[in-house]
């Protein structure tokens, strides 16, 4: 028996023995090397100069996680700072936070993830590091759910959307935390007066965690990194909250919570909130228009990568009440009662106007465009009284709105004015892109819906297109190219005026409109290819208006457009016998390339633009008798040819005449060589030299010969084309 138990003892013995040395090569392997940093926790304890703010920790509940493993970023604000927030305050002890300040100081200033300084200035983008990019961290603050009011005075549980337009479950929405370090101010362009312009009473070191500076960068802990900075930071408000706690912009403020906002009911959210709290209240998203160039509760950046919100973040134009309601009045309800009368997409692009999905920096604003591709046109020393760097953007509290090119240019003057809907509408379609340029000046005629209707264009709304009845008829053509005859309508009522031509029309003159026909003008009348071919319809110029880019009248009828072709056209022009045109005109009438049903003529296309340039009646016996067209044996001319070496030079002589694929005025604009519709027997276009001043426009044929214009008699309008008189006749080279 005692041998028994002796033999269990030393087995004892050595089964301890060799778990000790076992342990012993565990630790040895595994064990916590002794050189290593302690967690974040422990190294402020040991640095002695951070006990307010692990106090602070303490009352947060945030002892266990910053002494634990993991990955973080901490702005840690050391004791010397804290007594001046205390001060601030009217404080006297660290004691004195409640739990809610304490965790709010806590969390805003831990970031995810480890970032040393010389790293932090980078994006973490979803293909790797990107240099010199960011500005701003996640951190571990966030709202969640609270409580808000709706328009109507409802108070409901709300969670906000953290998305544009948008919400997804499950993500905090986290604040960001902004900073300021030298690699990424030299990229962008930025110096210390950008930072000092939010900050002025801080000092821009090169490294800057909002308003504090960095004090001591890069203190290593085991899990993570510390920055000791200067300052105590608490969590920045959101634009949103921001706009929210001040009165100056109330009634900017009240556009987006009457007109661009909705509390939608999330089941999802809801149970979530139960779980939490054991709470049954019905949980609603704060979901702002989807159309506005972003929420401004949003934290999360556009969230296209997941990491997108550190280079990036929304700006702010706010205007404060007395300069809103000012333009408020004066020019978005100029001819509506009230905002609710407004159509929606107005105040959206108003909103967007002073919505960038940027941030726009001091001395960027000139070069920084917002969500409508516009710069920020405020003077940033006089225009802009109240500034600050939020958790999700820039605010800019401003004396006066921003001009959005949408209103003040000649396309305000229909969109902002319920009588042009229709023609806002067709606008929209092809030009508004164009007429809102604020560089380039145009003079428009507005078509009054009554006008359009009256007309008989219309647009059909169950259909979604434009239609088009023939007036005193039942015909109606629906789609395309009832949009089409529209549209080019629309364009002749657009003049690129740099000059201001069209300023005073007391006078008389031709101009080319935006889709290269022309209309003409004199004594405050305008008259269009087809109202010249109707011979009594004219269109009074009406009313002006100013515009920041040109100058718009409230005509009293549509500058037409006649289908009549070209051929159709000279040979009305020649019907007289005491027409300037009609020996021209016998000639086409009798040619083989002229189609008298029609009124075509062979190498003319239709849809294409064309100046006819037509000899006179003593012009043309002058090019008979240089044997250049028919003649009979007593020398008059022989208008209908029967063979074909004259037939074909009939036609030669005619598309000799006519410049092909452009059309030319006597306005001094348009000079060179341009081709004709004339062919040589090698297929090379012949060719004419135009010289072109104002009320003098002379041609030239390839034997130097010289036909000037007779202004009382050309200018004469058709189908994408203009007629002229000239005293000479135009010699071609067959050759």
């Amino acid at each position: 028996m005692k041998l028994l138990l002796k033999k269990v003892l030393i087995f004892t013995v050595a089964v301890s023995f060799f778990a000790s040395c076992r342990k012993k090569a565990f630790d040895e392997y595994y064990g916590r090397p002794d050189g290593l940093a302690q967690p974040i926790y422990q190294q402020l304890q040991q640095k002695g100069n951070f006990t307010k703010l692990l106090a602070c920790i303490d009352k947060a509940g945030y002892k266990e996680i910053l002494s634990g493993a993991g990955f973080w970023t901490f702005f840690a604000a050391n004791d010397n700072a804290f007594d001046q927030f205390l001060r601030d305050r009217g404080l006297t002890s660290i004691n004195q936070l409640d739990s809610a300040t304490a965790r709010g100081i806590v969390t805003y200033n831990l970031v995810y993830n480890a970032f040393a300084k010389a790293r932090i200035g980078d994006y973490q983008s979803s293909a790797g590091w990107v240099p010199n990019q960011a500005f701003r961290r996640r951190t571990a603050n966030y709202i969640g759910f609270y409580d808000d009011t709706t328009f109507t005075g409802s108070v409901v549980k709300t969670i906000s959307a953290n998305r544009n337009g948008g919400f997804v479950l499950g993500d905090n929405n986290n604040k960001y935390i902004p900073y300021f370090i030298e690699n990424f101010m030299s990229r962008r362009g930025l110096t210390a007066s950008d930072y000092n312009y939010f900050y002025p009473n801080s000092t821009y070191s090169g490294f800057n965690v909002a308003n504090a500076s960095v004090v001591t960068a890069d203190i290593v802990a085991e899990n993570g990194y510390i920055h000791e900075i200067d300052k105590v930071i608490t969590p920045l408000t959101s634009i949103e909250q921001y706009l929210a706690s001040n009165p100056e912009f109330s009634e900017f403020k009240k556009l987006y919570d009457k007109y661009m906002v909705t509390f939608s009911q999330n089941n999802e959210a809801t149970r979530r909130y139960f779980n939490i709290t054991g709470k049954n209240d019905n949980v609603f998203v704060k979901l702002y228009n989807a159309s506005l160039a972003f929420s401004l509760g949003n934290e999360n950046y556009v969230k296209l990568q997941d990491n997108d919100g550190q280079t990036e973040s929304w700006t702010l134009f706010a205007p404060r009440n007395q300069a809103f309601i000012r333009y408020r009045d004066s020019v978005l309800l100029e001819h509506y009662p009230s905002l609710d009368a407004v159509p929606q997409q107005i105040i959206i692009d108003f909103l967007n106007a002073h919505m960038w999905q940027s941030a726009v920096w001091p001395s960027k604003f000139n070069v920084t465009n917002n969500f409508q591709a516009e710069p920020a046109r405020f003077n940033p020393n006089t225009d802009v009284f109240d500034k600050k760097i939020l958790s999700n953007g820039n605010f800019y509290g401003t004396n006066k709105v921003q001009l959005a090119n949408v209103f003040s240019t000649v396309y305000g003057k229909p969109y902002l004015d319920p009588k042009y809907l229709l023609m806002t509408r067709a606008l929209d379609q092809n030009i508004r892109f164009q007429i809102t340029v604020p560089t380039v000046r145009y003079t428009m005629f507005m078509m009054s819906d009554q006008l359009l209707r009256s007309k008989g264009f219309e647009f059909n709304t169950l259909q979604n297109a434009w239609q088009y009845t023939t007036p005193n008829t039942t015909t109606v053509t629906i789609g395309n190219a009832a949009r089409d005859m529209l549209q080019r309508i629309l364009a002749t009522h657009i003049v690129i005026t740099p000059n201001n031509e069209l300023n005073d029309l007391r006078d008389s003159g031709i101009v080319e409109t935006l889709n290269g026909e022309y209309i003409k003008y004199k004594n405050g009348r305008l008259i269009s290819a087809g109202l010249e071919e109707s011979t009594t319809d004219v269109m009074n110029a009406g009313t002006a208006k100013e515009a920041s880019n040109g100058i718009v009248y409230y005509s009293d009828n549509l500058l037409t457009y006649s289908n009549t072709r070209i051929g159709r056209r000279i040979s009305d022009l020649g019907l007289a016998t005491t027409s300037p045109f009609y020996n021209f005109a016998q000639y086409l009438r009798s040619s083989s390339i002229y189609n008298a049903t029609t009124g075509d003529i062979l190498g003319v296309q239709l849809g294409v633009f064309y100046t006819a340039f037509i000899p006179d009646n003593a012009a043309v016996l002058a090019a008979v008798t240089a044997g250049l067209l028919p003649r009979n044996t007593n020398g008059t001319p022989n208008f209908a040819p029967t063979s074909q070496a004259e037939r074909q030079q009939v036609a030669d002589f005619i598309q000799y005449h006519l410049i092909n694929k452009t059309t030319i005025v006597n306005d001094g604009k348009k000079n060179g060589t341009f081709v004709t519709v004339y062919k040589k027997l090698s297929g090379e276009e012949g060719q004419l030299q135009i010289a072109n001043a104002p009320q003098n426009l002379r041609v030239t044929d390839n034997f130097n010969r010289t036909a000037n214009v007779i202004n009382a008699q050309s200018n004469r309008l058709a189908d994408r084309c203009v007629i002229h008189l000239i005293n000479n006749y135009l010699r071609y080279n067959p050759n």
